[in-house]
């Protein structure tokens, strides 16, 4: 169940409610019991630390680069590489084109 922050706008009376996501909105402070207790729109309530998957693979930067990534910029490198090769001359290359690298 999530944790709900509500706050008076009467007397600023804040409160911390476990509550069900079918649960009405309270509207009634408990501190003063106007009724101008509103829910508060708050950060989330948790942080990814470490260095796990997302820190290598989402987060971009040198942190590192995820095998897809790199898969997919060496398959869009290869027909335009394929493409300039064969306009070479295979004995122009350092192994005479004879390796599986050409």
């Amino acid at each position: 169940m999530p944790i709900y922050a509500y706050k008076c706008e009467s007397c600023g009376h804040a409160k911390d409610v476990l509550q069900k996501i079918s649960d009405a909105p309270l509207t009634d402070c408990p501190a003063c019991g106007a009724a101008s207790f509103r829910k508060q729109l708050t950060a989330a309530g948790f942080q990814l630390k470490g260095s796990g998957w997302y820190a290598t693979d989402f987060r971009g930067g040198s942190g590192g680069t995820s095998a897809a990534a790199t898969a997919s910029t060496a398959t869009a490198d290869a027909p335009a590489s394929t493409a300039s090769e064969s306009s070479a001359p295979a004995a122009s290359t350092a192994c005479g084109g004879s390796c599986a690298c050409h």
